[in-house]
């Protein structure tokens, strides 16, 4: 792991100043194991003293345990443990970024390969004024689809950008809005909000390495979670029905072969393969797309 190291001046309760070193959570090229505590982790007596981010984020901005109220941070602490125990895990590390001096510098949220998430102030209170909670759950939950491949070497298709990796990580949050044990919306026009959100920050730079799909695109990935939301699947079954079925939907055909892994998943989502490929081509309108059940 790659690490830089900060000098954080502390003020001693004598008044006394003196120097300590901050190490830098940089994303990670590796995969480490996940901490298995099912406890919300409180920050260490470094992060208390450094508030250390790293070089994701403006250097004036600053890592804490909480967000600008409680009620905030309860929400989001507990729906960091809803998602974590649906995917039958342990809580991630998630911690909140603020910067005091340029508050829109934080409109981020980033999933660390060493198990953390670190999510900005500015995105947070964006999506809630937006859409309300669940605009937030559903950017979690993303995150948490990263930190689902991150451990189970996911995505199983590969591009030159950064696209199925979004993508999934879309669909992934759309399955956890539906599940009845994560944030339980059966009728898909009730997460209205949050993927309106999802396909505003949708790009057209197709050929960046960091392309996260147009918005129509992550509009359909959404929809294609939602519906695989109907099944009870571990990850890597997750990952192999997403793929089935969404790689088909951007070549705009169905696939001939039948799903023999999940054939009773492939008697249903038989019925929506043309409607994906209208949603991620745009023959579906934006308003037609509020009204799908």
């Amino acid at each position: 792991m790659k690490r830089n190291f900060n000098l954080c001046l502390i003020a001693g309760a004598i008044a006394v100043t003196s120097l300590t070193a901050c190490s830098d959570d940089k994303m990670e090229d590796t995969v480490l194991p996940q901490q298995e505590s099912a406890k919300i982790q409180q920050p260490d007596a470094r992060e208390k003293v450094c508030y250390y981010v790293d070089n994701n984020w403006s250097s004036s901005s600053v890592l804490v345990s909480g967000l600008q109220n409680s009620t905030d941070t309860n929400f989001m602490n507990s729906q960091m443990t809803k998602i974590a125990s649906l995917w039958g895990r342990s809580n991630p590390v998630l911690r909140f970024v603020n910067d005091p001096s340029n508050f829109n510098s934080t409109y981020n949220a980033i999933s660390y390969g060493n198990g953390r998430i670190y999510y900005g102030y500015a995105i947070y209170y964006d999506a809630k004024a937006k859409g309300g909670d669940i605009v937030n759950a559903m950017i979690l939950a993303h995150e948490y689809g990263h930190q689902l491949q991150y451990i189970f070497g996911l995505p199983s298709v590969n591009e030159n950008t950064a696209r199925p990796n979004e993508l999934e990580a879309d669909g992934f949050a759309g399955y956890y809005l539906r599940r009845p044990n994560g944030y339980n919306k059966t009728n898909f026009s009730e997460i209205a909000a949050a993927y309106e959100f999802a396909q505003s920050i949708g790009d057209y730079q197709t050929s960046s390495p960091n392309h996260h799909g147009t918005p129509a695109q992550r509009r359909s990935a959404v929809r294609l979670g939602f519906l695989l939301g109907q099944y009870d699947l571990n990850a890597s079954n997750f990952d192999y029905n997403f793929f089935y079925y969404y790689q088909g939907v951007l070549n705009g055909t169905y696939k001939v072969a039948k799903n023999t892994v999940n054939p009773e998943i492939d008697a249903y989502m038989s019925q929506y393969i043309d409607e994906l490929r209208k949603i991620q081509s745009g023959e579906i309108s934006a308003e037609e797309f509020k009204h799908l059940q």
